[in-house]
């Protein structure tokens, strides 16, 4: 389940990404329209996508903040309990020989 939730934050980060990027052309595109409520506009959209590119980078810092800390975990784990961790790898391995053998 853990991991279906990385992916779906995967996700949500590289779609709001594409979602930045997208304004920011738009108003690179707009950029010679003048008027109040236009310059208004690009303004507020402006500082809520410098808000939304420091919260994406909170979010990636603490995903790798994580990873980091699951992988040291399992360094730890590894040197620990050397057979126990080679039961185990061995067991994830032949569980997946076995669900692609039988395709």
């Amino acid at each position: 389940m853990n991991g279906m939730n990385a992916v779906h934050k995967d996700k949500l980060m590289s779609d709001l990404r594409v979602v930045i990027a997208d304004a920011e052309e738009l108003l690179r595109m707009t950029a010679d329209h003048a008027g109040e409520a236009a310059v208004d506009i690009r303004s507020r959209i402006q500082t809520r996508m410098n808000h939304a590119k420091a919260d994406l980078l909170l979010l990636q810092e603490a995903a790798v903040a994580r990873a980091k800390a699951a992988g040291h975990a399992t360094d730890e784990f590894v040197h620990e309990n050397p057979w126990k961790s080679i039961g185990i790898a061995a067991g994830v391995g032949m569980l997946l020989g076995l669900l692609v053998g039988r395709r």
